[in-house]
């Protein structure tokens, strides 16, 4: 719920952080409990291995929004490029 509210606290990220839920989202997602665009849980142990050096830590708001802010610049310089 922390890193949601962190997101709706940044209106600039709203689009970029719900076009990387699905683009992360495990396959199939509709057809399983609960039903949410929500990354594999295996991926999202090997993300916080890399990131914080234990599977199980939680990921952190301020990493979110970094992570989203980056993406959001990513988007636009390869949109720049296909012009």
């Amino acid at each position: 719920m922390r890193l949601i509210a962190a997101v709706l606290r940044r209106p600039s990220l709203w689009v970029t952080a719900i076009i990387q839920a699905f683009r992360l989202a495990r396959p199939r997602w509709w057809a399983r409990p609960p039903f949410l665009p929500l990354p594999a849980v295996d991926y999202v142990a090997m993300r916080a291995t890399i990131q914080y050096g234990d599977p199980k830590h939680s990921l952190e708001a301020e990493d979110l929004l970094k992570y989203l802010m980056w993406c959001k610049a990513e988007n636009r310089r390869l949109a720049v490029g296909r012009r």
